[in-house]
Parts: structure tokens; C-alpha cells; sequence
């Protein structure tokens, strides 16, 4: 391995597309060659900032300047600055550290990541993912050694539960438990699986471990194999994940040549191989039943539970399956011990969890928080608020499964059971922060749209009930539903809960339940009114000219494509509602801000 004085990790921002991201690191490797130091600085694509900003997050190791960069002379001016002369670029440096006294503010006092624990995103942006030897310095397989050299089956599992961890794919069941039910199933054939089949919108948790430290994954699924008798894995992951899916190989086949994989590893009689599945980005797979028939090369659709997998799983025999979340807190529990990890979080809920914050939200990306923080820490302090001075309104957790926390509950702890008890669920861990500008009716339509077409139709709650539940919105946000709509909204809703075939079906009416539980009036405005509160759904809007602001300019009669507008020029014009298509283009056109929606 060679020796070098830096490290560049290159972190792909949201605003910017994988093509670019190339070409600025290609910049960065062509500059370096030509100051001369491809020998003594190593660049390397992380894709795993948790920070997204609007260019590209660079960090140069070992100053751990945090860079913005949107442009190949960005990359110029930190070769030719910072890698050749030692100067810090401060014009590029993320907000906080260009304010801070010093030339560089360490990432643990930038109020992003003053909050944040990190455990299951410990290496991510931190090491080379395609380098083990990378992974092993920072203490990699060093867990597995310890269980397999030190531990019985038995106390591995009985760490797991001291330690408290529930499984962070969804609905939290004990992981521990899960892992003892099959093991204690006759021997014979058993099999460890793991979801990489993330599908909730704007989650990309997974993702991010499985492109920065794969590793982590691979040794927590030989542990918990050790722990439950298995010597065949799966990790199950959609093909939309390219990076992922190569670096995970990568990481497999480097495992491989170590022997921390394959036969007689760490010298013990312990065998284990680890295999890629990959999925076609059917939602409904991320339910582990459906994901254990997708493997076994049939149409991905849940079956009836009991008997659940780890009894009769995949290919009939006994199978646990977590997440790529759960198993990458792992390792470090056997490390450091269960007291640690149970010492962090709540009574219930232990540890921390990762979100992927998006929305309108100042400061998108991955948070890792320990369970127990508010909703206002996240947003507020972690965040950054909302941007452009609005209110928050609402935050949806949990994607198409979980529900909508509103303004008065953004004081709750994010853990389990509190969630719960306000209509929402941790699920995956999508989090969207929703702004005053957005129609609530209209964002259950959307998560509901998404249900309905990911249903695999397997079951009629979810195949007919949802379809039935979308139309309702569709006719509400129209502006042609009633308030009896609204209470058969609530009827098909608690009846798909109780009488789906999967978790996909039970959860599917949690976003209308929620936004029905909380913001009821917009609900009422929309069937009674006929009216959108928040100016969003496009049937129920009405565009007006303002007498007092408008100028006669004729910019919106020139600008309308349906010639709803008309007037005499320096006299106020107006609109025709009869003709207007409510297209918003006269607002955007407007100069004077004299055309409003309502």
C-alpha cells in the first residue's frame, strides 16, 4: 500500500450527476499529475457525504477541510492552493468553516455534525471503500476474530440483546431475537440474508454504507452466521445501485483473498461465502418475504406469516434477514461492548439511527443522531431551518409507511415508541421536512400514488383498497369531493390496515391517516370551500390581478398561452377564470408581484 501525505475524498453532492462527479475527479487526477503529486496524494470517489451541498463535498485529509465544489477551476485552485503550497482556499470552504477564525473549523464543531453520533456510517467518507486494508486499520474484522476465537454461538446472540438493537429496516423488532429463533432450529442448512432493497422515496441510507464501507456489512453477516449456524449468505440489492453493487463485489472478492471469507476462517472450522442478488426495484421486495422469493428466482410477492422466515425462510429452511443499517452497527458492538451501545438512545430504543434529511431543509443528507433526539434538534440545529424565512409545517418519516409529525409535535424524541404514538413510524428512516407552502391532501396523494403502483395485487386490501383511497384524492384535490369522502377515506384506511397480506399493504394508509389526524381543516378546505389553503392543487386555484400593483405592462397578456388576459396597456388587466388553465406562468412573469393564486 503506498504511503501518502493526502487524501482527497470526492463526495457527490445531490445537484450533481455521476457523469460530473467523474469529470471533476478526472480534473483532480490530471492536475495532480501534472503539480507532480500523483504519488503523494490519494484521491478518492466516497460517495457517501453526509452533507449534500450544491456541488461536490471534497474533503482534504489530513487538514479535513470541508470544500464546496461546483466547477473543474475549483479543483485547480485546491491543487495549486492547498496541495502544493499548504495554503487553505477559504472561498471554498462549507459556510462555517469560511466564518471561523481559524483557516479550518473541524467538522465535529460545524453545527451539522455537532449533534451526530456516528456508528453505522463510522467509515463512510472517512476510508478508501475499495481498499481493505483501509477498512482493517480502523479496526476491520477485528470483531469477527473476537467472535470466532473468544465467543460461543450463544454469547454472540446474548451480546445482541444486552446491547438492545432493533432491527432499523422498519418496524424494529429485537434483532437479537430474531437471530435466536433460528438458531435455535435444528441444524442443517441456514441462510443470512440482507435487505439492500431501498425504496422509499428520498432514502438513500443504505446506499451510502454500501458505497463507503462495505466492509462493515460483510463482517456483520459472517457474525451473525457464526451466531446462527449459517454458512451461505445473500445481500439483496437493487440494480439501480451501480456503485454499490460494484464496490460490494469488490469488497467480497477482497474478502475472499484475505480468508475472512470462503473455508477455515481465522484458522477456526468456521466456513461462510457471501453472494449478490440483484433486484429489479419492486418496492414491495423491501418486505422480507417477497425479497427471500425474489431470490429464489420467482415473481417477488410476500407470503402469509406465520411461519415467519426464521423458522421456514428462504428455500424453505430457517433464514434471518436486517438491513444493511442493522448490520453496520454490528461490529461495533461486539467491539466496544453492548453496555456502550445500550448506554446511547432511550430506554427502548438504543443507539443511534440515520436519516437521509431531505426536503425544504437548508442542509440535506445523512444524519446519524442517537435515538431520543427531537425532531427540532434535526431540524433546526443539524438542518440548518427551513430556507427562504418560511414556517415548518410538517415532516414525513418514514416514507409510504410512516406518517407526518406537525408543528406542535416537532418537540417529540425520535425513537420506537414515540413515533408510534403519534401515528407515525421510523421506517427505513426517510425524513422530508415539509415548508407552509405545501398542501398536505396533496402529499398523501403522492405517497399513496407511490403505494398503489409498487402494490404487487397480490392481496385485494392492498390492489383494490389503495386504488379506492387514490381516487378519493384525486377527487378531493380536484376539488370535486365531499365530506363524506373524507369518512371513507378513514374506513378503507383502517380496513387495509387490518386485513393486508404484508407490511407494504398495512402501512400503505398511514401518510392519509396522518395528514386526516393532524391537518383535518385542509382536508374540509378542500370539500367544503373548494379551496387549497396552500395554493398547490391545481383545480381548486384562481389567479387574480391586483388593481393597486399592476402597471398595465401587458407582460402577462403577451406571456398567457391561452389568451385568458386582457386589458388596456398602464390600466390593471384581468383574467378570465373561464379561460385561465391555471398554467402559473402570468405569476412567474409578473414584475410587479401583482398576480397572485389563491
Amino acid at each position: 500500500m503506498n504511503l501518502v501525505r493526502s487524501h482527497v475524498l470526492v463526495c457527490g453532492g445531490t445537484d450533481l450527476s455521476s457523469s460530473e462527479s467523474e469529470k471533476i475527479i478526472t480534473e483532480f487526477d490530471v492536475r495532480l499529475k501534472n503539480a507532480g503529486l500523483e504519488n503523494e496524494v490519494s484521491v478518492v470517489r466516497a460517495d457517501s457525504s453526509d452533507l449534500c451541498a450544491s456541488g461536490l463535498v471534497v474533503i482534504v485529509y489530513p487538514e479535513g477541510a470541508f470544500y464546496n465544489v461546483t466547477k473543474p477551476d475549483d479543483v485547480k485552485e485546491i491543487v495549486e492552493e492547498h496541495l502544493v503550497k499548504g495554503k487553505i482556499v477559504k472561498r471554498l470552504l462549507c459556510d462555517e468553516s469560511a466564518e471561523a477564525g481559524s483557516d479550518v473549523k473541524p467538522l465535529s464543531e460545524i453545527e451539522f455534525y455537532k449533534k451526530q453520533l456516528r456508528i453505522a456510517l463510522k467509515n463512510c467518507g472517512i476510508i478508501d471503500p475499495e481498499n481493505i486494508d483501509e477498512y482493517i486499520a480502523f479496526d476491520g474484522y477485528k470483531a469477527l476474530g473476537k467472535v470466532l476465537t473468544e465467543m460461543t454461538p450463544e454469547q454472540v446472540i446474548e451480546e445482541m440483546k444486552k446491547s438492545g438493537l432493533r432491527g432499523r429496516g422498519g418496524a424494529g423488532f429485537p434483532t437479537a431475537i430474531k437471530w435466536e429463533f433460528a438458531a435455535k432450529q435444528p441444524k442443517g442448512v441456514k441462510y443470512v440474508c440482507c435487505n439492500a432493497d431501498e425504496g422509499d422515496p428520498g432514502a438513500f441510507m443504505d446506499r451510502s454504507v454500501l458505497e463507503g464501507d462495505p466492509h462493515s456489512v460483510i463482517e456483520a453477516m459472517a457474525i451473525a452466521a457464526y451466531a446462527i449456524g449459517s454458512e451461505q449468505g445473500y445481500i439483496y440489492i437493487r440494480a439501480e445501485y451501480p456503485v454499490a453493487v460494484k464496490r460490494l463485489q469488490i469488497a467480497i472478492n477482497q474478502a475472499k483473498e484475505y480468508g475472512l471469507l470462503g473455508k477455515g476462517i481465522f484458522g477456526t472450522d468456521f466456513n461462510f461465502d457471501l453472494e449478490i442478488r440483484l433486484g429489479a426495484g419492486a418496492f414491495v421486495c423491501g418486505e422480507e418475504t417477497a425479497l427471500m422469493t425474489s431470490i429464489e428466482g420467482r415473481r417477488g410477492e410476500p407470503r402469509p406469516r406465520p411461519p415467519f422466515p426464521a423458522v421456514k425462510g428462504l428455500w424453505g429452511v430457517p433464514t434471518i434477514l436486517n438491513n444493511v443499517e442493522t448490520y453496520a452497527n454490528v461490529p461495533q458492538i461486539i467491539l466496544k461492548g453492548a453496555e456502550w451501545f445500550a448506554s446511547i438512545g432511550t430506554e427502548k430504543s438504543k443507539g443511534t439511527k440515520v436519516f437521509a434529511l431531505g426536503g425544504k431543509i437548508k442542509n440535506t443528507g445523512l444524519v446519524e443522531v442517537p435515538m431520543g433526539t427531537t425532531l427540532r434538534e434535526i431540524v433546526e440545529e443539524i438542518g440548518g431551518g427551513i430556507p427562504n424565512g418560511k414556517k415548518y409545517k410538517a415532516a414525513q418519516i418514514g416514507g409510504p409507511s410512516g406518517g407526518c409529525i406537525p408543528a406542535e409535535l416537532i418537540d417529540t424524541p425520535i425513537d420506537y415508541d414515540s413515533l408510534l404514538s403519534i401515528g407515525a413510524m421510523m421506517g427505513s428512516g426517510g425524513l422530508i421536512v415539509i415548508d407552509e407552502d405545501s398542501c398536505m391532501v396533496d402529499i398523501a396523494k403522492f405517497f399513496l400514488d407511490f403505494t398503489v403502483d409498487e402494490s404487487c395485487g397480490k392481496c385485494a386490501p392492498c390492489r383494490i383498497g389503495t386504488k379506492r383511497m387514490l381516487e378519493i384524492l384525486e377527487r378531493i384535490t380536484s376539488g370535486k369531493g365531499t365530506v363524506a369522502d373524507i369518512e371513507n377515506l378513514k374506513d378503507l384506511a383502517e380496513g387495509i390496515k387490518s386485513s393486508a397480506l404484508c407490511g407494504l399493504g398495512q402501512t400503505a394508509p398511514n401518510p392519509v391517516l396522518s395528514t386526516l389526524r393532524y391537518f383535518e381543516d385542509e382536508y374540509m378546505a378542500h370539500v367544503v370551500e373548494k379551496r387549497c389553503p396552500a395554493g398547490v392543487c391545481k383545480d381548486l386555484l384562481q389567479y387574480t390581478i391586483s388593481k393597486d400593483k399592476c402597471k398595465g405592462c401587458n407582460i402577462c397578456a403577451k406571456n398567457c398561452p391561452v389568451s385568458a388576459i386582457s386589458g388596456e396597456l398602464k390600466k390593471p388587466f384581468v383574467i378570465d377564470p373561464d379561460i385561465c388553465i391555471k398554467c402559473g406562468v402570468c405569476e412567474g412573469k409578473c414584475p410587479f408581484k401583482a398576480i397572485s393564486r389563491k
